[in-house]
């Protein structure tokens, strides 16, 4: 599905964006400026992963661990990119099967000149979705870091990949099942966060906190790489968010306009409540307050008013703080790096706000069609508990299988050595 404007395969535009279809380019020639934005917006969240995500998560560990969560970055956008080729795009984003995809475009062979519904070349298309399936399973890994096994971490991603995400982007992204019964997800509120946040919840439990948790607190050892890491995902989610419009328009520009207002005021909403909790604000609180707003916006930026995503961002922020007290300190889990409580809750929070802002009396774009702000919070609170127990399901089964043929687990004292000598050889820092 066009997100936000077009269905794919469809006759017509969405009626509540209408007018901005209007605008759009005919359907049937490739319009070089929508195919730029997708190409830039590829380079962009790809730059979100590689180095945004992976420096952000390095910064997170101990230093003894740092390299191996690069490892982990750098090596799932290879392994995502390698089967995307192979068959996932095809699953996901071919074939009239509500459910799931065909296996026409096998090694994207086949591809149309220009994408069904679109104005741009499917290759193009292709490529900018390509850069989703790399950054949601990487994810999941903040959940688990300086704990398991790298070849073990491949193979489930690899399954997880086919089992969790291609699936639930065929049903929302390409005119699936949830799609058809009016479901709305942006930019992946519920295909990316709401997938990788449930899952590293199941995964943290699965594989079972580090050594010392919860008793002894394992500080960052670099919150400074922490910060620089985050200011590339908040640049990289430009691309996330407006290169989901499809069209450079004014579409484009309203959602990356929603995008930056809700991570401002969702990292302002999270300083002001660690100060009134702690008595100061943090460098990491600020930039998980950050992306806990840009999370909850990317299912909702290009249906509501800056207003609206101002508003979603504080309420992201807010709920997203009460969630990482909530997973460590209540259920005592040891999701390391708040995955479920930053990216699940608030990916899960804002497709249902969507319902709420996206209605044309507080100036968003509209609801489905012959849908109130009661029925479409229906339809969003479905699609979104549906996904998340398929993700749930499906990720146990992943994890399950890949450990039949490998170790999930490093021993004791691989996990003192720290992963990045005793799996890799290696060390981030020497000191003479």
């Amino acid at each position: 599905m066009l997100r936000g404007i077009f269905r794919l395969g469809g006759a017509g535009c969405i009626a509540s964006c209408a007018s901005v279809a209007a605008a759009a380019p005919a359907a049937g020639a490739v319009d070089k400026a929508d195919t730029l934005l997708l190409i830039v917006g590829a380079a962009l969240v790809l730059f979100m992963t590689l180095p945004g995500l992976a420096l952000f998560y390095g910064g997170l560990v101990r230093a003894k661990n740092f390299l191996s969560v690069l490892m982990h970055c750098f090596g799932l956008a290879a392994l995502a990119s390698v089967l995307w080729f192979l068959f996932v795009y095809s699953l996901a984003f071919r074939g009239d099967n509500p459910f799931i995809g065909d296996l026409s475009a096998v090694g994207l062979n086949g591809l149309s000149a220009i994408r069904d519904g679109l104005t741009v070349p499917e290759n193009v298309f292709a490529l900018y979705q390509m850069t989703f399936a790399i950054i949601t399973p990487a994810l999941i890994v903040g959940a688990f870091p300086e704990r398991v096994r790298f070849g073990w971490l491949m193979l489930f991603s690899g399954l997880w990949l086919v089992l969790v995400y291609a699936p639930a982007a065929h049903w929302l992204w390409d005119n699936g099942w949830l799609a058809q019964r009016g479901a709305r997800d942006f930019a992946g509120g519920i295909v990316v966060h709401t997938t990788a946040g449930i899952a590293a919840l199941v995964m943290a439990i699965m594989i079972g906190p580090r050594k010392g948790f919860p008793n002894s607190m394992i500080p960052p050892h670099s919150p400074a790489m922490t910060m620089i890491g985050a200011g590339m995902l908040w640049v990289g989610w430009f691309g996330f968010s407006g290169g989901s419009a499809l069209v450079a328009d004014g579409a484009a520009g309203s959602a990356i306009i929603a995008t930056h207002l809700a991570a401002s005021s969702a990292a302002l909403t999270w300083a002001a409540a660690e100060h009134l909790k702690i008595g100061k604000p943090t460098s990491i609180g600020v930039v998980t307050g950050a992306v806990a707003g840009l999370a909850t916006i990317t299912p909702a930026a290009g249906y509501v008013s800056p207003t609206s995503a101002i508003i979603i961002g504080i309420l992201g922020s807010l709920v997203c703080f009460a969630a990482v007290l909530g997973v460590k300190h209540r259920w005592k889990v040891d999701d390391s790096l708040d995955v479920f409580a930053v990216h699940g809750v608030g990916g899960m929070l804002g497709s249902i706000l969507v319902a709420v802002f996206a209605s044309e009396t507080l100036g968003g774009t509209g609801l489905g069609t012959g849908l109130s702000v009661g029925s479409q919070s229906l339809v969003q609170a479905e699609a979104v508990l549906i996904v998340a127990i398929w993700s749930a399901v499906l990720t146990v089964a992943a994890a399950r299988g890949a450990a039949l043929l490998l170790p999930m687990r490093v021993n004791a004292e691989q996990e003192h050595d720290g992963l990045d000598l005793s799996l890799h050889g290696e060390r981030a820092y020497e000191f003479d």
